[in-house]
C-alpha cells in the first residue's frame, strides 16, 4: 500500500456528490495532478440503471476517469464484501499510478467498508436459508423484533422494512456467537491515510429537491428504462429489483401501482433513506463538512483540494519533525490510519 491520501466524499442523495468529484478532479488537472473516481454508490454498480441512480453519463465526466459504474448485471446480488475488495484494488491501482483516488457515493455500508479497517463476517447457506424462509412466511416484522431483541444498536441502523439487510444482521449475529467475529467495530481505524469531505444540505431545502428530482425521473422515462430492464432480468434480481424507484416503476408496470402512487412512494422512499444517510455519515471522525448552500460546486471542489494539501503539508512536516512517525493529531479536521 502506498502513502498516497484517498479523498473521500460523501453526503445524502441530492447534495451533489458526483459534479463536487469531478470539479475536484478537474482542479487537480489544472494543477499539474492527476485523479480518478471511484463509485461508492450500490445501485450504480448496475449496467443499464442510470435514471433513478442519477448516475453522471459518460458523456459528461469531462475525460475523468470513473471505475466501478456498470459493472454488474442486473440479475447479480450486490456484495459488500465483493465491493470492498474490488474498489480497494481500484484505489491502490490509482495511487500507484500517481493519480489522487477520489471516493464519491452515499452507500454508507459501501464508504465504510473501503475506508475503515474491518473484515466481514462469513456466511453460512444453510442459516441463510432458513432465515430467508422465515421471511418469506413472515415478513420482516418478526425478524426484525427478533434481531431488536438481540442486538438493539444493530436494530437500530437497519431499516425495518429492509428484509435483506435484517436477515443478514440476523446471520451476522449468530455466526459471532459461534466465534466467526463481528461487523464494523464502534471505533474503527481507518484503511489507509484519508481527507473527508461532507456535503451537507439544509433538511428544509433538501427535501423538495429531492421530491422534484423524483418527478423529473418519471419525466426523463424511469419506467420506461424499467421496462427495458425487465428483459434483462431485474424483477430476478434479488437487489437492483428493490432499488428505490425501480421497485415502484416495476409495480407501476404491474399495475400495482398508479403514476401517481408510485412517484409518492418513491418520495417518501427517498426522503427517509436521505434520513439514514446523514445519521450515518455524521458518526464520522474528521470530516470537514460542506454546506452545499454556502457556495456553489467550484467552490466545493477548491474546499476539498485545500484539505488535500494541508493534509500532504502537515503529513511532510511530521516525517521530518520525527522520522518514521506520524502525528497523533492534525489541526485540520482530516482523518488519518493508526
Amino acid at each position: 500500500m502506498t502513502g498516497a491520501p484517498l479523498l473521500v466524499i460523501v453526503g445524502a442523495t441530492g447534495t451533489g456528490k458526483s459534479e463536487s468529484a469531478i470539479r475536484t478532479a478537474e482542479l487537480l488537472r489544472a494543477r499539474g495532478e492527476t485523479a480518478e473516481i471511484v463509485n461508492a454508490d450500490a445501485m450504480q454498480l448496475y449496467r443499464g440503471m442510470d435514471i433513478g441512480t442519477a448516475k453522471v453519463p459518460e458523456a459528461d465526466r469531462r475525460g475523468i476517469p470513473h471505475h466501478l459504474f456498470d459493472v454488474l448485471d442486473v440479475t447479480d446480488e450486490a456484495s459488500v464484501a465483493a465491493y470492498q475488495r474490488d474498489a480497494r484494488a481500484e484505489v491502490e491501482a490509482i495511487a500507484a499510478r500517481g493519480a489522487v483516488p477520489i471516493l464519491v457515493g452515499g452507500s454508507g455500508l459501501y464508504v465504510s467498508s473501503v475506508i475503515y479497517d474491518f473484515r466481514f463476517p462469513g456466511r453460512d447457506r444453510k442459516l441463510r436459508a432458513r432465515l430467508e424462509a422465515e421471511l418469506d412466511e413472515h415478513g420482516p416484522g418478526l425478524l426484525f423484533a427478533r434481531l431488536k431483541a438481540a442486538d438493539a444498536e444493530t436494530a437500530a441502523k437497519i431499516d425495518p422494512a429492509n428484509g435483506r439487510r435484517i436477515v443478514r444482521a440476523l446471520e451476522i449475529l449468530e455466526l459471532a456467537e459461534r466465534g466467526h467475529g463481528a461487523a464494523l467495530p464502534a471505533s474503527p481505524r481507518l484503511w489507509r491515510p484519508s481527507v473527508l469531505i461532507g456535503l451537507s444540505t439544509p433538511r428544509e431545502l433538501l427535501v423538495g429537491r429531492l421530491d422534484r428530482r423524483v418527478e423529473q425521473m418519471w419525466r426523463a422515462g424511469l419506467v420506461a428504462e424499467a421496462d427495458r430492464l425487465r428483459s434483462a432480468g431485474i424483477e430476478r434480481g434479488v437487489t437492483a429489483s428493490r432499488a428505490i424507484g425501480y421497485a415502484q416503476a416495476l409495480a407501476q408496470l404491474r399495475g400495482e401501482l398508479t403514476e401517481a402512487e408510485a412517484i409518492a412512494q418513491t418520495q417518501a422512499l427517498t426522503r427517509r433513506y436521505a434520513r439514514r444517510q446523514v445519521s450515518w455519515f455524521k458518526r464520522y471522525e474528521h470530516v470537514t463538512w460542506i454546506d452545499t448552500e454556502a457556495g456553489d460546486a467550484a467552490s466545493r471542489a477548491r474546499l476539498a483540494v485545500d484539505r488535500l494539501i494541508e493534509w500532504r503539508s502537515s503529513s511532510t512536516s511530521a516525517r521530518v519533525t520525527a522520522p518514521g512517525t506520524t502525528s497523533s493529531s492534525s489541526p485540520t479536521p482530516m482523518a488519518r490510519s493508526t
